[in-house]
């Protein structure tokens, strides 16, 4: 298979982890006997600072065109005091628009030998594996009306929209998902005090009773989901939920991995699909070749399951990761002293080291 990748490295660290990323899926291309072609695009701070605009018309026409989009990090400073219109985060918004994805996926998942760089308790964090699904082209970011008026006395407004097809598609996601891991889905709403969310339970529920009889359906509001994602984590499998209460609760989630340089994510939709690592732009570190690269590669890996189907290159990727982090191997953020380039490279060998395996389990998939 060819893999068309677009590579969006962006701001600050996005060079350094989608660089190592890259080096990945290099080796799994290797391994797998495909073929990788990626092409190069500006996005974010550094577009603004080249063209004016922060998804110029060729970056955005490079993402359309490929089978998947890798996306290093977004953002800086300098642009803080900006227009909300002409910051960086606007081009990301505007992608998210074009490739019509409407679903991100975010897993957080406690690796044995990090549980104890989680700020929790080690007995609480342990066995955590859950995927937060957000609705990520609706709600507050989108809806209109929306604006600041400053006749007389200022006032302003956000409009939280969902129609009833667009909480069915996202639901049928989390739904699709939990058929193929423990069968449980948690959907997040506020519907004692928002119509909204009264909407959105109604229409899951519906959902859920109708399409997805196997799966076990609880409802939650998100004020007492924030407060079991930090006390009792191992209970989720996979969370629905619209694209603030996504936005909030999953950064919250990222602090079960220990570090958020580890979680990944992936927005699918109807063509083509976008991966990003969930960290920022970390303008503090950029360019000292300390940034952690697994929320990248993992992101690769996502890629790989999600845009390309190919489960087994997908799974070599997340062992590969595992096995690293078992050897030691760290970054700052979880204490450590290897760089950024080196946690790629242990990614890297732990893969070359299963070639063996790896291409039988090629020939296998090849052969059905």
């Amino acid at each position: 298979m060819e893999l068309r990748i677009t590579l969006l490295p962006g701001d600050g660290i996005g060079t350094e982890v989608t660089e190592q990323a890259v080096a990945v899926l290099e080796a799994v291309c290797h391994n797998f006997h495909h073929s990788l072609k990626t092409a190069t695009g500006l996005f974010g701070g550094v577009a603004i600072r080249a063209t004016g605009d922060p998804l110029p018309p060729e970056s955005l026409t490079l993402a359309k065109s490929a089978g998947a989009v890798l996306m290093g990090a977004t953002g800086h400073p300098d642009f803080d005091t900006w227009p909300p219109e002409k910051r960086p985060e606007k081009g990301l918004l505007r992608l998210r628009k074009e490739l019509a994805v409407f679903a991100n996926l975010r897993p957080a998942i406690c690796f044995q030998a990090l549980e104890s760089f989680s700020p929790l308790r080690s007995d609480i964090v342990q066995g955590t594996d859950m995927i937060i699904v957000r609705e990520l082209t609706g709600g507050l970011y989108y809806g209109t009306p929306r604006g600041i008026k400053r006749n007389g006395e200022a006032s302003v407004v956000n409009t939280m929209a969902y129609t009833q097809t667009e909480i069915e598609r996202i639901a049928r996601v989390a739904f699709n998902l939990a058929r193929t891991r423990r069968k449980l889905v948690t959907s997040v709403d506020k519907s004692n005090v928002l119509e909204n969310g009264q909407l959105w339970r109604e229409v899951v529920t519906n959902l859920g009773a109708k399409e997805f009889p196997d799966v076990k359906l609880e409802h939650q509001l998100v004020d007492s989901c924030a407060m079991l994602l930090v006390t009792n984590p191992r209970r989720f499998d996979v969370l629905v939920m619209e694209n603030m209460f996504g936005d909030i609760l999953s950064d919250e989630a990222s602090v079960l991995a220990g570090s958020i340089g580890m979680l990944p994510s992936a927005s699918l939709g109807e063509h083509t699909g976008l991966y990003e690592p969930v960290h920022g732009s970390a303008p503090d570190i950029a360019g000292k070749g300390i940034a952690n690269p697994l929320g990248a590669i993992l992101s690769a890996a996502m890629m790989l399951r999600h845009s390309f189907g190919l489960e087994a290159e997908a799974h070599a990727v997340e062992d590969a990761v595992k096995k690293a982090i078992d050897s030691g191997i760290r970054t700052r953020d979880l204490k450590g002293t290897a760089s950024t380039s080196e946690v790629g490279q242990a990614v890297v060998t732990a893969l070359t080291d299963r070639e063996p395996d790896l291409q039988r389990a090629a020939q296998r998939s090849a052969h059905g």
